[in-house]
């Protein structure tokens, strides 16, 4: 199947909406998603952009049985590692389910290593539910590491009243 990769527009949020959604919905966490098409046209495409995507489009003729030609997407930002330097970090790799197993997530995953490696990334790092079997398998597949397993690292969070509490505890400037 004929498909291209190509750096999201801000005119393709609310398809990138939609496919979170459907990720949500897959992962269990429909209820987590509070941003809107907005806060992404916001976040993704300002002048210090939060974010960075690409997508993944076939043609016309191969669209989804929903109409649907955006099919996929990756969406990631970069960080900094005091050990190693630049990283990028992929939030989000989704394909939607009938598009699967045509190599449009290896096409999104290799495209963000390459827009990493351009920007000199040593590493590119992301998450994967525990239960996600086949998500795990398809990068490890492609020879990344489970940190969880070979270095023991645990994934922390700070959100909602406990960030606000933290944050509260911060020294007056």
């Amino acid at each position: 199947m004929k498909f291209k990769i190509r750096p999201a527009t801000k005119e393709d949020c609310k398809e990138i909406s939609r496919m979170i959604m459907e990720l949500a919905v897959f992962e269990k966490m429909p209820d987590q998603v509070k941003i809107t098409h907005e806060d992404l046209e916001r976040d993704g495409f300002c002048q210090n952009p939060f974010f960075e995507c690409l997508v993944a489009e076939v043609p016309e003729e191969h669209k989804s049985t929903e109409g649907f030609t955006v099919v996929g997407y990756g969406l990631y930002f970069y960080n900094y590692s005091t050990w190693e330097g630049r990283t990028v970090y992929l939030e989000d790799l989704y394909v939607m389910p009938e598009f699967r197993g045509n190599g449009i997530g290896k096409g999104l995953l290799s495209k963000v290593a390459q827009v990493g490696k351009k920007k000199r990334c040593v590493r590119l790092n992301l998450s994967v539910l525990d239960w996600n079997a086949p998500a795990r398998d398809f990068y490890i597949a492609k020879g990344a590491r489970d940190l969880t397993d070979s270095e023991g690292w645990h994934f922390i969070r700070f959100d909602g009243q406990n960030l606000d509490n933290l944050a509260n505890e911060a020294p007056e400037d």
